[in-house]
């Protein structure tokens, strides 16, 4: 039971990534942004196809970074210059990355089996080799979590950085109000590209990290990335959210932890793997519908609050 928490755990935080780009396009610039699905591939497929041709897989890495920040540029590009909506954007970008995905791989899939990885490289520095790790079977596990506490603390710390500076205050207005911000002098369409090459550099980190995990890439590894990442938004905003931009980002993040140790759990019950998408849909539902909820259940607690009152 310990290995099975340890690894959603895991999961969750190297997905953590994915669901801070989507809070980044979702949440702060309003929009809806489908690249996701394949910035996501694109991330695992150019850090796959790098560390098979014998790159450093930190220079792997980087270089993913890079594919979805460009991803993102198109998508930004797209949507403000050639004034073709949003939605749409992100879907003829991610439409284009199958194939570029498929190219940069050069077949459906790469293994990275028995290849050097950004984990093998922490491993190598001992950790999990100790004997209190050994004997809890976490040898394999413990460097992976290193790196994906460390590679979400430093992503956090620098968001958090950015989005206090004036920059950062700009991108953040544009979302809340286009047209004050326009007013204010702020290139909003500069605003939403940067926002949106943010967001996918992020997806492709995640997308790296989580190829690296599993050991290999798939052209395929997207379908569903998007609505992974609003259900780990929603339930980190309903479970955790406080109002400080830093503890906005924590709570993301642990909504990504959360969601992971739910599907955990119900596939420990029993439930098929093949119904994970229509739970994870029931699930995002039921996040998005819960203030619809509360505002009926508010009079109805506020009635027996008063009556309790009156009777006391």
């Amino acid at each position: 039971m310990l290995q099975i928490a340890m690894g959603a755990v895991i999961l969750g935080l190297l997905w953590a990534l994915t669901t801070i780009g989507v809070y980044i396009t979702y949440k702060i610039l309003n929009i809806a942004d489908l690249t996701v699905e394949g910035s996501i591939a694109m991330g695992a497929a150019i850090a796959a196809r790098a560390i098979y041709s014998g790159m450093d897989p930190f220079k792997a890495t980087i270089l993913a970074i890079i594919g979805g920040v460009l991803a993102g540029l198109a998508t930004g590009l797209l949507h403000t210059k050639l004034r073709i909506p949003p939605l749409l954007s992100g879907i003829l970008t991610m439409i284009g990355l199958y194939s570029i995905n498929l190219r940069v791989l050069g077949k459906a899939n790469q293994s990275l089996l028995r290849l050097k990885t950004i984990y093998t490289v922490f491993g190598d520095l001992g950790i999990g080799k100790d004997r209190f790790s050994t004997q809890l079977g976490l040898g394999q596990t413990l460097p992976i979590l290193a790196v994906a506490v460390l590679c979400v603390a430093i992503t956090i710390f620098v968001l958090r950085w950015f989005f206090g500076t004036e920059i950062g205050y700009s991108l953040r207005s544009t979302g809340d109000n286009p047209r004050m911000s326009r007013s204010q002098g702020i290139n909003t369409n500069s605003m939403i590209i940067l926002g949106l090459m943010i967001s996918n550099g992020l997806v492709a980190f995640s997308g790296a990290l989580i190829a690296q995990q599993q050991a290999y890439a798939d052209v395929q590894m997207g379908t569903g990335s998007i609505v992974i990442g609003l259900a780990s938004v929603i339930i980190g905003e309903v479970l955790y959210a406080r109002r400080s931009f830093l503890s906005r980002l924590v709570a993301v993040v642990l909504g990504a932890i959360t969601y992971r140790l739910i599907i955990a759990l119900v596939l420990e019950l029993g439930m098929p793997a093949s119904d994970l998408k229509l739970f994870t849909a029931i699930t995002v539902a039921i996040a998005l519908a819960l203030p619809v909820f509360k505002s009926h259940w508010e009079p109805i607690k506020n009635s027996i609050r008063r009556r309790v009152d009156v009777t006391s």
